[in-house]
């Protein structure tokens, strides 16, 4: 399956042969000394957004260390980009996972939704720059639409954060239809508003707090486009600055859709189109993005398998997910 999907992404970038095997020179001569740092990057891209999920958790009185995140985010998003419907699996997998550590049911899916907007907004922000960077006006309007398209979107989010009080008790009504349809959930549905509305408001971050998860959201991004820029670096090519940071907002961005898992395919046309519309050399730009995507994808993948295998048979050591959930402020035994 694999070798099929790597195929997929391969014709998508290539457009023709010549190209392709021009890249293919390109990736025969490697900077090892680049490579590495790419790999560095893409690491520190990864230990961010394990920084970010922390700060929420903590701002939930529920302290984890970074190093159980980091993991939690290897195989999280070995989840999410292996599998069709990845990014619920991936959701649901570290829910549990957060509750394992401590978290209630509100502070996980608080934490879960959170990230998620943060890092969206993020990206938002980084397009942007990358739209004023290029200086493109009618040519990026897809963009432009796109961008203001996610800041309504990340506005409404804010809306909704803002009146939960006003809106969670209207939850009540559907809550008990479910339950008399399915059974579920347990409890009453009006006592489990009033409880997530009294959690909710407990989960309160400073403005300190905010300004470190924003600038992890952030830091998730750009380093992650580090190790797009080194990857020129790495096969020995300039770096099209002028439409980077936008090409690679839009590739992002049009990764989001629902259509191959991690965007496979996706990413790569994108990116390689963009930036040899920029100035990027056809053959070079192939073999630069393949290798952003080998260190940025394919490497992560088994990465985050062995974490999820890892971190699985630890919860499965200390009693399971179900035994295992502890009260809110203490630490798993």
């Amino acid at each position: 399956m694999w070798l099929a999907l790597a195929g997929v992404a391969v014709w998508v970038v290539s457009g023709k042969t010549d190209e392709l095997a021009g890249a293919s020179g390109y990736l025969e001569d490697l900077s090892l000394p680049w490579l590495a740092l790419g790999a560095v990057a893409e690491a520190a891209s990864i230990v961010a957004y394990a920084a970010l999920q922390r700060r929420l958790l903590a701002a939930g009185e529920v302290p984890v260390g970074l190093g159980p995140l980091t993991g939690i985010t290897l195989a999280g998003n070995a989840i999410e980009n292996s599998l069709p419907g990845g990014v619920a699996f991936s959701a649901a997998w570290a829910f549990r996972q957060f509750r394992f550590r401590g978290a209630d049911e509100v502070l996980s899916t608080w934490t879960l939704v959170a990230q998620t907007a943060m890092s969206q907004v993020a990206l938002v922000l980084l397009a942007a720059a990358g739209l004023g960077i290029s200086d493109s006006g009618g040519s990026a309007f897809d963009l432009v639409r796109v961008i203001l398209g996610m800041v309504v979107i990340a506005a409404g989010i804010v809306v909704l954060w803002s009146q939960r009080g006003r809106l969670l008790p209207h939850a009540a009504g559907p809550l008990r239809l479910t339950k008399r349809l399915f059974h579920w959930p347990p409890g009453d549905p009006k006592a489990m508003m009033a409880h997530a509305i009294d959690r909710m408001e407990s989960v309160s971050p400073s403005h300190r707090d905010w300004l470190v998860i924003s600038s992890m959201a952030m830091a998730n991004w750009v380093f992650d486009l580090a190790c797009l820029a080194i990857a020129f670096q790495a096969v020995r090519s300039s770096i099209p600055w002028r439409g980077l940071v936008l090409a690679y907002g839009a590739a992002q961005l049009a990764a989001n859709l629902p259509i191959t898992p991690g965007g496979l395919g996706v990413v790569e046309g994108s990116l390689t189109i963009a930036l040899v519309a920029y100035g990027g050399a056809e053959a070079s730009t192939v073999a630069a993005v393949l290798l952003y995507r080998m260190i940025s994808y394919w490497a992560l993948l088994p990465t985050g398998w062995v974490a999820w295998g890892a971190l699985t048979w630890t919860t499965r050591r200390r009693g399971g997910l179900g035994a295992g959930v502890v009260p809110v402020g203490e630490t798993p035994p």
